[in-house]
């Protein structure tokens, strides 16, 4: 089991209306100059945002929602600070609640 930090906001606000795909490519960029693996990714309608343990906390984020999910707890930070307006929390996955941390709802 892995903890999983994230951002979350409108899918909206997250792919049109902010810069995130510049902030993702400079840091997929960075992680291949240094040979780190990739450990976050951009989920369009997170199923986790609809789990019991995580929906008052995610209740004001609008609909459809979208979300930067890391293993990596300093970037998402810097994603909150970079970006307002969003979200942030952390998941155990996998568990009988999340058995994929980087679904998407059908």
């Amino acid at each position: 089991m892995s903890t999983y930090h994230f951002v979350a906001a409108s899918e909206a606000f997250l792919t049109e209306e902010e810069p995130l795909e510049e902030v993702l490519r400079e840091r997929v960029r960075n992680y291949g100059e240094q040979g780190k693996a990739i450990d976050f990714w951009l989920v369009r309608r997170p199923a986790f945002a609809e789990v019991p343990e995580l929906a008052g906390q995610l209740a004001a984020v609008p609909r459809p929602a979208a979300a930067v999910v890391s293993t990596d707890e300093k970037f998402i930070t810097f994603l909150k600070l970079r970006l307002e307006f969003v979200v942030t929390g952390q998941f155990e996955a996998p568990t009988a609640a999340i058995p994929d941390a980087l679904a998407s709802q059908a």
